[in-house]
């Protein structure tokens, strides 16, 4: 490859009398480098351009590193066999890299096997997700805040997709009309498995009543390839108006609205499931008080409140930094108290409730689970001691 060539197209210095360059043939030729250049980088800067009636040919392609490539056609067309916009989605332990983008077909619109879709004659709504690099932790990887944010946006999605959506933030038409919102309660989480960097992970949800005027969303997170679940999730909503901010009962158009997506199933066992009460901390009883804890205005979501997955980052601000080093958060439960705004300050309490030293004849709480570590959080305001959010997590050591 001509390195001087190459310098000079990146800096998008490089420029020809027309385009497609003449004389571009395979293995001739400074300009046919040009080529090899753009299918690496992904991109033909605006400089490379024939004449001014006729715009640049732009490409928009992830090219291999298996060598020089020949580029074939663009601008919808196919590259080297791989469609513009539509690289092969990869991940290390993918067995068989290829086979979201072929169960897609070569002909489904760009990411296809990423856009959500109903299964179960509709009542369960379906979504795909690559874990970003952004979404993991110093482990490499995904934090309960990266799980927490991908069981909103499929619980999102779902309400959109259902033609439900009014102009709210996940409120149906009904809603919107009579200026409702939902509001999470309680939630709890269980992490079988933490996916890392590259995974494709899949997520099912649903929605069920929960006694007159709530509504339970369920969520299931299954490692795409393999089918495995790894993390279960259920939580309980209701609405408060948007105006008054406070809590309302459903109206009956509302109800009609949601009604025929019902689902009666679990996520997680009753028996399993986290439903005893969080004891209230205070200055006596918390081990660890944080405080000077600020929201930011990209904290604050569409409804005017900080986003409820926003808490998760504070109640872990009180825990030992050599427990987030050497255990992993299995379990979360969070008990929302009230909402929070932009100019509150917060404090972080943290308290252990059970430890490695503890006698392994005290019985689990729940079957089936027995953390080797135990907290109880409080998040509050930090001018009037008002609770926000009580919370329990459970801890079990990281495998080497």
């Amino acid at each position: 490859m001509n390195d001087s060539l190459s310098m000079r197209f990146m800096a998008g210095t490089c420029n020809f009398p027309a385009w497609p360059p003449p004389r571009a043939v395979a293995g001739r030729g400074e300009k046919n480098d040009v080529v090899a250049i753009m299918a690496k980088i992904g991109f033909c800067p605006w400089r490379c351009r024939g004449n001014a009636s006729r715009p640049p040919p732009r490409l928009l392609v992830t090219a291999g590193t298996d060598g020089d490539q020949m580029v074939g056609m663009i601008n919808g067309k196919k590259v080297n066999g791989v469609y513009i916009n539509e690289a092969p989605l990869y991940t290390a332990a993918t067995s068989n890299p290829d086979k979201l983008v072929k169960e897609c077909g070569a002909d489904s619109p760009p990411h296809a096997c990423l856009v959500g879709r109903f299964v179960d004659n509709r009542f369960v709504y379906r979504q795909t997700f690559i874990i970003r690099s952004y979404e993991i932790g110093p482990d490499k990887t995904a934090t309960m805040e990266t799980l927490m944010n991908l069981l909103q946006e499929t619980a999102l999605n779902h309400v959109t997709s259902s033609g439900l959506a009014g102009n709210g933030f996940g409120a149906t038409r009904e809603m919107s009309l009579r200026k409702l919102i939902w509001v999470v309660t309680r939630i709890h989480v269980q992490v079988q498995r933490y996916s890392s960097w590259g995974d494709v992970v899949e997520i099912d949800t649903w929605v069920d009543a929960a006694g007159k005027n709530g509504m339970r969303r369920d969520w299931i997170i299954r490692d795409y390839n393999t089918q495995e679940i790894i993390t279960r999730a259920t939580s309980t909503w209701v609405i408060m108006n948007r105006d008054t901010r406070r809590l309302t009962k459903i109206p009956d158009q509302v109800r009609e609205e949601v009604i025929p997506f019902y689902l009666n199933k679990l996520s997680i066992p009753t028996e399993e499931n986290d439903t005893d009460k969080i004891d209230k901390l205070t200055d006596a009883t918390a081990e660890r008080i944080r405080s000077g804890l600020a929201p930011r205005w990209n904290d604050m979501d569409a409804n005017q409140h900080v986003n409820n997955v926003k808490y998760i980052g504070w109640i872990l601000e009180s825990v030992p930094i050599n427990v987030l080093e050497a255990y992993s958060l299995t379990s979360m439960t969070l008990e929302y108290r009230r909402e929070c705004r932009q100019s509150n300050l917060l404090e972080s309490l943290t308290s252990t409730t059970r430890s490695p030293g503890d006698s392994e004849a005290d019985p689990p709480r729940k079957p089936g689970r027995c953390p080797e570590l135990e907290y109880t959080h409080l998040l509050r305001m930090q001018a009037d001691k008002a609770e926000i959010v009580r919370a329990r997590t459970e801890w079990h050591s990281k495998t080497k």
